[in-house]
């Protein structure tokens, strides 16, 4: 009895070594490939053809969103996941999120999420239904719901990280929001946190046991501009702390063959939200200009660029923002402001018809396949090659 189990195990031990030897030839044939035609390929090993492509067809189908992970949406960007899920193939999870008759935030999640892999799309912001401080306490709700599920592992994808201006201590007896928010999320119980240009880069620090990647808008922006026939560009960076920004954009340019100058706008403030005096560092004579920038609130301080960038001799002056925050009457201003047209994404939903100088583009693309190459193990980094 014991001599037949072992003659069995031998013979699976010997299948399975021929069938790394055939894996390892279709390897050889596949980097062969492009010297050999079609037809010599499929007249000489057609079973190492055929193999092939069972091969790359099933690593098509690993790269999908797996069966193990799920994706949720709060209330604040249903549109922005309802596309995210469309890349990633897989529907949103159902779990409801209402409110009980006295404000407070009702949550229950519909479906098993025990040893899940658990995303949950949230901006924290300001929407047509709830305040800012509704939308963090919908995702803190919905991570803690999450934990006590079971889930294996939960990422909070979040495509604008409100309260992130306050990144440190400007005066005394202040808080430090940007730090407290990064708190609370950890001590939920987040695993991981992706988002989308944060307004400063320490905000990853303030994390101490969660990993965050901070993905970047630029790539979508310079592929729009390209179509934009642009004469003479120079990238402008209305302060002194978005020069960083201002370098990737020019580089992400330089490799679809655009070159552009640089030039920075010194601003003295009043106080928060009011600039005293604009100063520009650079030229822009006979060029377009585009204004880089990762929030756009009341539009003051960009509206007040761009007039200072046609006083100084731009042909047309363009605007790249992130996050759309549009407080007050900041679009009706836009419209009727030197900016020849301002790009923005939908991290942030908009909550009124936007005037015809204001293009939306979607993040979705990004999210989702920064989404999908954390599930499938693959570098982020790769995005922004």
């Amino acid at each position: 009895m014991v001599d037949l189990t072992r003659r069995k195990g031998e013979k699976q031990d010997t299948k399975r070594q021929k069938f790394y030897a055939l894996a390892i030839n279709v390897k050889v044939v596949q980097r062969q490939v492009s010297n050999v035609s079609f037809f010599e390929v499929a007249m000489k090993k057609p079973i190492l053809l055929i193999f092939s492509w069972i091969l790359l067809f099933t690593s098509v189908m690993e790269a999908h969103f797996s069966d193990d992970a799920l994706l949720f949406s709060g209330n604040v960007n249903p549109a922005l996941a309802q596309q995210v899920a469309a890349y990633v193939g897989a529907p949103i999870g159902k779990a409801m999120v209402k409110r009980f008759n006295d404000g407070e935030i009702r949550i229950q999640v519909e479906e098993n999420v025990r040893n899940k892999d658990v995303f949950i799309l949230q901006s924290t912001c300001l929407s047509e239904t709830q305040s800012i401080n509704d939308s963090l306490m919908e995702l803190f709700l919905l991570i803690r719901t999450m934990k006590r599920a079971s889930a294996a592992s939960i990422t909070a994808v979040i495509p604008y990280y409100g309260y992130a201006r306050q990144d440190r201590k400007t005066s005394p007896r202040v808080p430090i929001s940007a730090a407290d928010v990064a708190m609370l999320l950890e001590m939920g119980g987040v695993d991981r946190v992706v988002t989308v240009d944060l307004h400063c880069g320490q905000i990853q620090g303030f994390f101490h046991n969660v990993p965050v990647d901070n993905l970047y808008a630029f790539t979508l922006f310079t592929q729009y501009f390209i179509d934009k026939n642009l004469e003479n560009p120079v990238v402008v960076s209305p302060d002194a702390g978005g020069i960083d920004r201002v370098k990737r954009f020019i580089e992400n340019l330089g490799k679809q063959g655009i070159s552009a100058g640089i030039a920075l706008i010194s601003k003295e403030r009043e106080r928060p939200g009011v600039v005293a005096a604009m100063h520009l560092v650079g030229s822009v004579k006979g060029s377009d200009a585009i204004l880089v920038d990762d929030i756009c609130d009341t539009g003051g301080t960009l509206m007040k660029a761009a007039e200072l960038l046609k006083q100084e001799g731009a042909k047309r002056v363009f605007v790249a923002v992130t996050h759309p925050i549009f407080s007050n009457s900041s679009l009706d201003k836009i419209s009727h402001s030197s900016i020849e047209e301002m790009v923005i994404t939908d991290t942030i939903p908009l909550r009124q018809t936007p005037p015809s100088n204001v293009h939306c583009i979607s993040v979705a693309p990004l999210l989702g396949e920064a989404i999908r190459r954390i599930q499938c193990g693959e570098s982020l980094s790769e995005l922004f090659k």
